[in-house]
């Protein structure tokens, strides 16, 4: 169990994607360009076999903005998107309006 502490510490923000380039060193990897309200952020993403680059551009998706940088395959990563997985398949989370990147998720 995780108290509520402990989950009060993760930053969770809405970002806008602005950018989405395959890995160059992975077939199932993305490295997204997000825009965290006016900070530019690279994201790699295991997400290429379910989303097209045409699918995420302007999309407004949760990630965790407070996670440690991890070189993935060789491109430092700073934060995390995140998704749900069930048997059909991925889902990242998005906004349902055009929050403001950069917003708190609470």
């Amino acid at each position: 169990m995780v108290t509520f502490d402990d989950f009060k510490k993760m930053e969770l923000k809405v970002v806008e994607v602005k950018g989405v380039k395959d890995h160059p060193d992975a077939d199932k990897l993305y490295m997204l360009t997000v825009d965290l309200g006016g900070e530019l952020r690279e994201l790699v993403a295991g997400i290429k076999e379910h989303y097209r680059p045409e699918e995420l551009l302007g999309k407004r998706i949760v990630v965790v903005a407070n996670l440690e940088p991890a070189t993935i395959r060789g491109i430092e990563s700073k934060g995390m998107l995140l998704a749900a997985q069930d048997d059909v398949g991925v889902s990242i989370l998005i906004t349902d309006r055009p929050v403001k990147p950069g917003s708190p998720v609470r």
